[in-house]
């Protein structure tokens, strides 16, 4: 949840290209980012893998208006529309993009190569068949936002309870990573999108960033196998609840686009 979701990016630069707000070249790079390289595979047309900037202008041609995202885990295929043999790929990497308008979606592969510290990364978006459907389970803007700030509360209220929330020097330095990140994040959705798309996402950021303290701090105060199973029982809904609000905040434009607000 403190990383950005290949899929995010994807997508909300894939959308401000479709807008007419970026050049391809410019959204390509901010895709990218600090990967390596992305390539489509199973596009329509082209009998191999092609790079970013001709595989966007050709979804665009295929029809596709807009693009969305899906973060589907287990047991929630949030924002999947199905068939089933998309869904599957996509919950195995816990991220997809769907086209609006044309019935494609694209699926990543990860590539890592190279030792620690100087990790090549190539990624192959998979273009696959999905079926035209409205998205599983993707809120509002509004519901994701009122839905947060509740769920920010409780997973402060877990955390403190038990004893995962202190300020040792772990927890310090999480907490300053995401100050920073929070910072760079008022540009992560790309021109076009509203202010609150912004705010709900960095919003599902920090709860995300609640939710790593307190898997990543080892047992904090839950001792037992009881009360270690007590606190992933409380996280989980929350951890759902800001999945839920980062597609909200990245198919926002799509939504609105429907909606004839732009």
């Amino acid at each position: 949840m403190l990383t950005e979701p290949r899929a995010g990016r994807l997508a909300a630069w894939g959308n401000a290209l479709i807008a007419g707000m970026v050049s391809p070249d410019d959204a390509a790079v901010a895709i990218v980012g600090d990967d390596a390289v992305h390539r489509v595979e199973g596009l329509p047309g082209e009998a191999g893998p092609v790079g970013l900037t001709l595989a966007l202008g050709r979804l665009r041609a295929l029809g596709a208006r807009g693009l969305r995202v899906a973060l589907p885990a287990p047991g929630h295929p949030l924002g999947l529309s199905g068939p089933p043999e998309f869904n599957a790929r996509a919950l195995e990497a816990e991220e997809a993009v769907i086209c609006h308008g044309a019935a494609l979606g694209l699926v990543s592969e990860v590539y890592e190569a190279g030792p620690e510290g100087d990790v090549h990364v190539e990624v192959v978006w998979h273009c696959l068949a999905v079926r035209e459907a409205p998205p599983a389970d993707v809120p509002s803007l509004g519901e994701a936002e009122r839905e947060l700030a509740e769920a920010l509360r409780d997973a402060t209220e877990v955390l403190t309870r038990l004893d995962v929330a202190g300020s040792g020097p772990v927890a310090e330095a999480a907490l300053a990573a995401y100050r920073a990140r929070a910072e760079r994040g008022r540009e992560v959705l790309a021109p076009g999108y509203p202010s609150r798309a912004v705010r709900v996402l960095e919003m599902a950021q920090r709860v995300g960033m609640l939710i790593s303290l307190a898997y990543e701090n080892g047992h904090g105060g839950a001792v037992s196998a009881a009360e270690m199973a007590a606190r992933g029982e409380a996280l989980r809904p929350v951890e759902r609840t800001a999945r839920r609000a980062q597609v909200a905040a990245y198919n926002s434009v799509v939504e609105e686009r429907e909606r004839g607000v732009r």
